[in-house]
């Protein structure tokens, strides 16, 4: 078996461990608060183009349409279907193999998502290449050893520090413009988010 079946292979295996994830708090009101964010800073503006990886039942897309922002959203999950029979533009796609043009998009939105990948720095290389120039990232993820416990999620790969993060995407071409923390208490008790907005390095 040559290197690409075996990728193949393993990337069949774990399309299994991909499961529904309803919109619910504190996600709603984290995903209104920082669209809000980007639109106030003037990121994103009505007429730019968003990518919403792993964009689920369409919370994101939704908010996105409301500020007059054109947003697409691509998805392996079962949400797929849902999210089109709301009229939202979901393409079927694995967000570490974007189908897309480079230079495509302002944004792309990747809100816990990255810890779903099988390799983050692959797959913000593949961010990189479709951006346009000054582009940016909006990444967050969930923390580990908080006492819900994300790194033992079934389908989360890759739950390190801080510092970890902020080395990766130093090293897929990228420079951390701001970055912010949410934490809250849950039935499980307390949990914590790191949320980062990232702009495409471009070299002269």
């Amino acid at each position: 078996m040559n290197k690409y079946a075996t990728l193949d292979a393993f990337l069949t295996r774990i399309r299994a461990d991909i499961y529904p994830e309803p919109a619910s708090e504190p996600h709603g009101t984290i995903t209104r608060k920082m669209i809000e964010k980007l639109v106030d800073t003037g990121i994103v503006t009505p007429g730019s183009r968003v990518l919403d990886v792993g964009c689920g039942s369409g919370l994101a897309l939704e908010a996105f349409a409301r500020f007059g922002v054109q947003a697409v959203g691509v998805t392996l999950g079962p949400e797929l279907e849902l999210c089109r029979g709301k009229g939202l533009d979901v393409r079927e796609m694995d967000f570490s193999f974007l189908q897309f043009d480079a230079d495509s998009f302002d944004l792309i939105w990747c809100r816990h998502t990255l810890e779903h990948s099988f390799s983050p720095i692959f797959t913000l290389y593949g961010f990189h290449g479709i951006l346009k120039s000054n582009g940016r990232v909006y990444v967050e993820v969930p923390a580990p050893d908080t006492a819900c416990h994300h790194e033992a999620n079934p389908n989360h790969y890759f739950v390190p520090g801080k510092s970890m993060w902020q080395s990766l995407f130093q090293k897929s071409g990228f420079v951390l413009e701001w970055t912010g923390d949410f934490s809250f208490d849950t039935p499980m008790g307390p949990d914590l988010y790191w949320s980062f907005i990232l702009r495409k390095k471009t070299t002269p």
